[in-house]
């Protein structure tokens, strides 16, 4: 049963290592004709990348057993501001149950977008959309699929940008029936980065808040929502990127009968995770 996605992707890992990464619209340099005069840039651009974790994080919760994972997005941006993709990473979802939230989801998880994003002259950006949570490889019969709407509104001043977002996914959705009824979830996060003058090194601070289905990872079955945090140092050189990070949870970590130190037992304990990756 899973008690917990992706997302970056808001930042959990979108500050860590993203659920799921979006590109902005808009080529980095424009081509010349065989006359050297400006050519339009192209309606459609693909963009994307692929990273290396030492743990995937979602939501301050692990999905690898705390191993590593390598993560990879490929987007097609439309001149207008919409946008689909595919996001991937493999994950630690076996029988063994070695990812307790994730038994049976298999090895590999795939999230599928789509949506529209804009960025206006006062720094003001929207980005709005669908989010579809896959796992191909999951053990037969089990409801492990879910859809998951999302908005954000982004400012940015110079070095400094801000973003608030949320995450809904409706109740009545098998992947999301966890306790008999009809179970939704809310997302809510803040994050905001700071880019270091003068170096390639960017500051990044994430805060976000689980309720409902995917916040049912304490050890009390009526609480069903959570806190997430995590502070961030990213170094990028073109289209290379390292960073580490630390994630954490306000899930206790008291002693549990049958399962010993709850937190650290099931990934929900303070980490501190690196990661390297390229875009293009």
């Amino acid at each position: 049963m899973r008690f917990t996605h992706l997302l970056c992707g808001s930042l959990a890992l979108a500050v860590a290592s993203p659920a799921f990464a979006q590109e902005t619209v808009g080529p980095p340099n424009t081509p010349t004709d065989a006359v050297g005069d400006t050519a339009p840039p192209p309606a459609l651009k693909v963009t994307g990348g692929a990273t290396l974790t030492s743990d995937y994080r979602f939501r301050g919760l692990t999905q690898t057993n705390e191993d590593p994972a390598i993560q990879g997005t490929v987007n097609l941006n439309h001149e207008s501001g919409f946008y689909v993709g595919v996001w991937g990473s493999t994950i630690d979802g076996g029988s063994d149950g070695s990812t307790p939230a994730l038994t049976n989801y298999g090895d590999v998880e795939l999230d599928l977008y789509g949506g529209y994003t804009k960025n206006f002259a006062s720094g003001v950006g929207v980005d709005v959309g669908l989010l579809y949570y896959y796992y191909p490889d999951g053990a037969s019969g089990l409801n492990t699929d879910f859809f998951e709407p999302y908005a954000s509104v982004t400012y940015t001043i110079g070095p400094v940008a801000t973003k608030a977002g949320v995450a809904y996914a409706w109740g009545g959705q098998d992947g999301l029936d966890f306790t008999g009824g009809k179970d939704d979830n809310i997302y809510a996060f803040l994050d905001g980065s700071i880019g270091v003058p003068s170096t390639p090194l960017t500051l990044k601070a994430h805060v976000g808040y689980s309720n409902g289905s995917l916040g049912l990872a304490n050890p009390t079955p009526l609480d069903d929502d959570y806190y997430d945090w995590s502070l961030t140092a990213e170094l990028v050189h073109g289209p290379f990127k390292a960073g580490v990070s630390y994630v954490d949870t306000d899930i206790t970590g008291r002693n549990v009968a049958g399962i010993g130190k709850f937190a650290k037992q099931l990934g929900r304990d303070a980490t501190v995770l690196g990661y390297v990756g390229f875009s293009f």
